[in-house]
């Protein structure tokens, strides 16, 4: 299956250089091009993407503004929005995982990475780099009003989830793949799939990537300070 990629950045020479590096990969191809939030959203619509590369900084309609709308259609159900942010401890990037994005990285990424991103986003699944994390982390910790951000109606649909489900929740907070939490739990990477998929339908996630969001607002794991 060929991939299809939508790229959304107000910079015509990043977008001219994204679009050679996904068009060198024989599952891969641009199916557009958009400089601005709202023509984003439309393409999207348009297109048929798979996987839309969003710049979080953009005149008019801004990357934000634009996951916000593609999670909030259904004809979009299947879109996945990866953000892309110049410094990966952005301001917004908090928000967009909450407005529906499925992971975000740093400009300054390998390519490889970039590309993984993309494959792993379409797979239905999530990519949150270790410095990705960290960012995420410190955002929770600096918008925590004194309470570690903590939302108590989180709190409680967590009562749904099994213990091994909760113990799998934790470990995807912390930014680990599959295969990782499998080695950690001695358990078999289809076991803890069925496990964050479980997890995801219970808690009303769309993607691994708010699970996180939701481990740290339910206070199930807290920021470290240190």
């Amino acid at each position: 299956m060929t991939i299809r990629v939508l790229l959304a950045d107000d910079q015509a020479l990043l977008r001219s250089a994204f679009r050679v590096l996904v068009d060198s990969e024989p599952d891969m191809e641009v199916v557009g091009e958009a400089s601005d939030g709202a023509e984003a959203v439309r393409l999207a619509r348009e297109s048929g993407a798979d996987v839309v590369l969003m710049d979080i900084r953009m005149p008019g309609t801004d990357g934000l503004a634009a996951t916000r709308l593609i999670s909030a259609d259904p004809s979009l159900a299947r879109v996945r929005v990866v953000i892309l942010t110049t410094f990966e401890v952005d301001d917004y990037v908090v928000q967009a995982l909450r407005a529906g994005a499925s992971g975000f990285l740093g400009k300054g990424s390998e390519p490889e990475e970039l590309l993984n991103a993309i494959r792993v986003a379409a797979g239905g699944d999530a990519l949150l780099s270790p410095v990705a994390t960290k960012g995420l982390i410190a955002r929770f910790l600096a918008q925590g009003d004194g309470d570690d951000g903590r939302d108590p109606a989180r709190s409680d649909r967590l009562d749904a989830l099994t213990g091994r489900e909760r113990e799998v929740l934790v470990q995807v907070a912390g930014g680990h793949s599959n295969d990782e939490i499998a080695e950690r739990l001695e358990v078999s990477p289809l076991t803890v799939k069925t496990h964050v998929n479980r997890a995801m339908a219970k808690l009303g996630a769309r993607d691994r990537a708010q699970l996180v969001v939701i481990a740290y607002e339910s206070g199930l794991v807290r920021p470290r300070t240190d």
